[in-house]
């Protein structure tokens, strides 16, 4: 029982800001399973701002990948691998594994978005994404597949209007055009159902 309860699964995480370094931090915590592998892409360096990073010892300036890395330290019990890039159309090759997480904001990400979902799924790689994470209070964050979402939510009109399809969304459904601020425990509690879903997708590609 013990040693079917090991990690397992290759994951990469695209996007480190405030929730995607939630989520990874919840993967890499996952005790008796959880992914062997957690690669990290973002290009973004930790600034003034970035309170989370700062309270677990980042440095404003660092990598936040790199800081992701410095944070498992020699001999953590998962392999750990920072990318200090963006992703594009010209380094799609970077994604690998079992399942990739899309977790990037700020600008117009879902052409991207688009993009990374095609070469994952061509290469038989699970892919997930986020919905929006803005909210207050008790929001629902809510975990759907493609065709069972809303299409007025302009994430989830976009990627349906490109063909995506086989494809799972988590988060609140609020976007910037609402009122309400991204707050860290909304964050909290996106980051858990979608580090929940990437460890049952894992189990699904397991099975």
């Amino acid at each position: 029982m013990e040693k079917r309860k090991a990690p397992w699964g290759d994951v990469t995480l695209i996007g480190l800001g405030r929730l995607g370094l939630r989520t990874a931090l919840n993967l890499m915590q996952a005790h008796r399973g959880g992914p062997s592998r957690i690669t990290a892409i973002d290009e973004q360096t930790i600034s003034p701002d970035d309170l989370i990073f700062r309270s677990l010892g980042g440095i404003v300036g660092e990598y936040k990948v790199s800081f992701l890395e410095k944070l498992a330290g020699r001999g953590f019990g998962r392999d750990i691998q920072g990318i200090p890039l963006y992703i594009s159309e010209e380094n799609l090759d970077l994604i690998r594994g079992d399942v990739v997480c899309i977790e990037i904001a700020g600008g117009d990400t879902l052409p991207v978005t688009v993009q990374i979902i095609r070469h994952a799924q061509k290469n038989g790689i699970a892919t997930i994404s986020t919905m929006g994470v803005f909210g207050v209070g008790d929001v629902p964050v809510r975990v759907l597949e493609i065709d069972e979402a809303d299409i007025k939510n302009p994430i989830v009109d976009y990627l349906r209007q490109n063909g995506v399809k086989n494809h799972r969304l988590v988060g609140t459904g609020k976007l910037i055009r609402d009122w309400e601020p991204v707050i860290p425990p909304v964050l909290d509690r996106v980051s858990l159902a979608m580090a929940s879903e990437i460890l049952k997708m894992l189990h699904e590609k397991r099975s």
